[in-house]
């Protein structure tokens, strides 16, 4: 019974949890609109770093698509140049290859018409190699010691 005479006498008088509680609620919904304002706050925030992003993201995009024009440049001019380069060798080495086959013609055309004439050239040069090479060996150094230590 004196629990119902405390809440009575509390509620009747105004200072007893009503007002305790009507405090308590305007500073709830106080920290409600604090926390409001806040989070608005805290989007904007957001906000502002999302456009920062999406424009340093486009700002990317146009270096990197500048980037691969001037890649796309560079690799079109190589190919010219290699290209250039191929057919430039291309034509000498049949140049070459033309002037290489009509030599060995000749050639050839030669050793059938004097067959004696080309082996004594050869018998000639391996005549003229031996007498170098035996010369060389003349000049050499003798053999070393240890050679000599085996052959004992």
């Amino acid at each position: 019974m004196a629990d119902n005479d405390t809440t009575t006498t509390n509620s009747v008088s105004g200072n007893g949890k009503g007002a305790a509680g009507r405090r308590a609620n305007a500073a709830r919904s106080s920290a409600a609109r604090g926390s409001a304002r806040s989070s608005r706050a805290s989007e904007g925030a957001m906000k502002k770093q999302i456009a920062d992003l999406k424009r340093e993201v486009s700002r990317l995009n146009r270096a990197l698509a500048d980037q691969a024009e001037e890649a796309q440049g560079w690799y079109q001019s190589a190919t010219e140049r290699a290209s250039s380069l191929y057919s430039g060798a291309s034509g000498r080495a049949s140049r070459a290859a033309r002037q290489l086959r009509s030599q060995a013609h000749s050639v050839s055309e030669t050793v059938q018409q004097n067959p004696g004439t080309i082996s004594t050239a050869f018998m000639f040069g391996g005549v003229v190699g031996v007498l170098i090479g035996m010369t060389i060996a003349r000049q050499s150094a003798p053999d070393p010691d240890w050679f000599h230590r085996w052959r004992r």
